[in-house]
């Protein structure tokens, strides 16, 4: 399901509401080889996306140090003509710890530039729909980040630029410096992770003192027609299958409402979670990164339906634990 008010359709044509996260392709994060089994999970996770509508890509440089590109990336060899049929974003900004530093955060030009040469060999594809700088870096120079946006998109290596991990002062101090629009913004988000919308529902009220979501992003990101993309949507599983015995209260209430509420619309948990992170006008785009193939179609099913007021209320409630003030 897609709509015209969905804010990165206005950017990429026909695009899925959910988006497949690539994070879980490509064995363990260590430096040991790709073998044909990568591959197979590999091809069957696409096409189970792609049959269950999604045709949203999402990848970073560093997933699985680099082999979640590389096996997607073989995907693509088999298949050349699938190229056309998808969407890819990928990110960069994260440098693990190695002989020349600590862990550390580079959206220097050149790091920005030698990343997406890099994910495009791995890849296997001359250009990425979406470059995400994947966490705010606190040496970020504006300036520097316009000049390699500009370089890389006149060479058609990079057709559109986001953002992930930023609230709304640093996505407007970085825009000021680009000509190019920042097309998304992706967070963590779900109903377990509430955050973003307690910021607002709290607002004025001593409940929302330690709220850590910075005000006003998600009305920014509205307001600028960015799209607000979730990592983390379905929580690990906590409310669609996951053993909730030794868990709160309120996550066992909340699986036990998911699991009812899914009876009642006909569907899956997966799509009842997803169902409620999409019912906001903000028109968010979940990542799901489950490579269990049975998950992935369960989740899709959440592009077909949408709760009523009352059952996402019901829901926000459950999970907070407490009535809302």
């Amino acid at each position: 399901m897609t709509s015209s008010y969905f804010p990165l359709a206005h950017y990429l044509p026909n695009v899925s509401s959910i988006a497949y996260g690539c994070m879980g392709l490509g064995g363990n994060w260590d430096d040991s080889p790709i073998t044909d089994a990568h591959v197979e999970q590999a091809n069957d996770c696409v096409n189970t996306a792609l049959e269950s509508g999604i045709n949203f890509f999402d990848h970073a440089d560093i997933y699985t140090l680099g082999k979640a590109e590389q096996v997607f990336g073989k995907v693509l060899s088999e298949r050349p003509q699938l190229r056309k049929q998808i969407y890819i974003q990928s990110k960069c900004g994260i440098r693990f710890a190695d002989a020349n530093g600590p862990k550390r955060y580079d959206l220097s030009a050149d790091w920005i530039e030698a990343s997406v040469e890099s994910s495009l060999q791995r890849l296997n594809t001359d250009y990425l729909d979406v470059l995400m700088l994947h966490r705010p870096d606190p040496l970020m120079q504006p300036e520097e980040i316009a000049r390699v946006f500009e370089a890389l998109k006149r060479e058609g290596k990079v057709h559109h630029f986001a953002v992930s991990n930023m609230q709304h002062h640093q996505i407007a101090f970085l825009q000021r410096a680009l000509d190019e629009p920042l097309v998304a913004n992706q967070i963590e988000a779900s109903l377990l992770k509430q955050d973003w919308i307690d910021e607002g529902v709290y607002a004025g009220n001593s409940e929302g003192r330690d709220i850590n979501f910075t005000s006003g992003t998600l009305e920014y990101c509205r307001r600028q027609n960015i799209q607000l993309q979730s990592w983390g949507s379905l929580a690990q599983g906590v409310y669609s299958g996951r053993d909730v015995k030794e868990q709160s209260d309120a996550v066992q209430r909340t699986s036990q409402l998911v699991a009812t509420l899914a009876g009642i619309y006909n569907t899956s948990s997966e799509a009842i979670v997803l169902a409620w992170l999409m019912r906001h006008p903000a028109q968010l785009q979940p990542v799901i990164g489950t490579t269990d193939c049975a998950r992935i179609a369960a989740s899709c099913q959440a592009m077909n339906i949408q709760l009523s007021r009352e059952h996402w209320y019901a829901l926000y409630e459950s999970a907070k634990g407490h009535e809302l003030p």
